[in-house]
């Protein structure tokens, strides 16, 4: 028939999750009552225009018409998958194929290896394994809803050589700061629709206990009073902490105080010195940490209050003392030159020729000294 050149049978693949419906569609634009027919990929016709020609009750017409033959397939398997076929009865016959995927749904994943309690500093594996899959999960690993990329990762296939089985495996050393921490293991796949499989396990870490003291007081003085606390962490829970001062028990109990982890030491004074350890234990061990108490004296504080006036008062002293020998010295140097001026003018007598012309030049030395003198000063 001359317009049945124009005419071709139009398909398109289909992408179904194992236990869906399928949706196969033959569509024909141009069709003078030429039958449509879709047979399995073992060619066995499931629909003949609007006649059922297999026996499967999952198989359903959906509309059948000159333009369009359509079908759906219910409860779908693995062994659905394939290539089905749709057929025009022209002469020739026109086909076109349509291959239908199957998606095998991964089992929710399962978390093994794990041991509670786990010492810290011992190494975990921690395995996530889910089967089923096609084609094959991803499988990831978080740590508090962050992500941990270092792992293993293995990809196995099932007995029915269609799915297949992953796992990865997670390998870490226990640390205390892992106590209490989540961890998951998340499935992805095409087949979930965005909607990852999860299997979560909180980890517990027993580790010794973590020691620190706190002063509820930063400059003890004589006559207060100080709270020291000691503040243990550790899994399981330290018991009641011990105290003791410089290697031995707190020596004045009525004074020193122990309430559950607090020690208080009232009425400060300076035997209260010395070196105070806290030691916190549990089943894993021990630790403990130390608090040196240096009590101080108030008045010797209040001595120091004014160490600017003092400073001031020895300087000047020191500047007046250094004025007074200045003084001194100046007046020394002046009454020494005086001297000397009289002295050299009393030279004159040792040049007379005799002891009366001595005498006169001594006398006018002595007149003309006080005239010098006068003039001097």
């Amino acid at each position: 028939m001359p317009g049945s050149q124009g005419q071709f049978p139009l398909t398109q693949n289909v992408t179904v999750v194992e236990g869906g419906t399928a949706n196969l569609t033959c569509r024909v634009d141009q069709n003078d009552n030429t039958s449509l027919q879709w047979s399995n990929p073992a060619q066995q016709t499931l629909y003949f225009d609007d006649k059922k020609a297999l026996r499967d009750n999952r198989i359903e017409l959906v509309r059948a018409s000159w333009h369009e033959l359509s079908i759906s397939v219910s409860d779908v398997s693995l062994s659905d998958e394939g290539q089905y076929t749709c057929s025009l009865f022209t002469m020739p016959v026109k086909t076109s194929k349509a291959f239908l995927t199957v998606l095998g749904v991964p089992e929710k994943p399962q978390i093994t290896g794990f041991t509670s309690p786990v010492m810290e500093g011992e190494r975990m594996q921690l395995t996530c394994k889910t089967s089923g899959s096609k084609p094959a999960a991803d499988i990831r690993w978080f740590k508090n809803d962050k992500e941990v990329k270092d792992v293993k990762y293995l990809k196995e296939e099932d007995a029915n050589r269609k799915t297949f089985t992953v796992s990865s495996t997670l390998d870490f050393l226990a640390d205390r700061n892992d106590d209490g921490a989540v961890v998951s293991c998340r499935v992805d796949h095409e087949s979930l629709n965005s909607t990852p499989q999860i299997a979560m396990q909180v980890l517990e870490i027993h580790y010794t206990p973590l020691v620190k003291i706190i002063s509820s007081n930063s400059w003890p003085e004589e006559g207060q009073s100080i709270i020291l606390t000691c503040e243990s962490k550790g899994k399981p829970v330290p018991e009641p902490v011990l105290w003791t001062k410089d290697g031995g028990e707190l020596p004045d109990p009525e004074r020193m105080v122990v309430n559950g982890r607090v020690l208080s030491i009232s009425f400060l004074n300076k035997t209260d010195n010395g070196t105070y350890r806290c030691e916190a234990k549990n089943p894993i061990g021990r630790n403990s940490t130390e608090y040196v108490l240096i009590v101080h004296d108030p008045n010797a504080l209040a001595g120091q209050t004014g160490p600017d006036h003092a400073l001031i008062g020895g300087i000047v002293a020191v500047v007046v003392f250094v004025t007074l020998c200045s003084i001194i010295l100046l007046g020394r140097y002046l009454a020494r030159h005086k001297g000397t001026y009289l002295t050299n003018e009393a030279k004159g007598a040792e040049d007379a020729p005799d002891a009366d012309t001595a005498i006169i030049n001594a006398e006018g030395s002595q007149v003309n000294a006080e005239e010098k003198k006068e003039y001097f000063i």
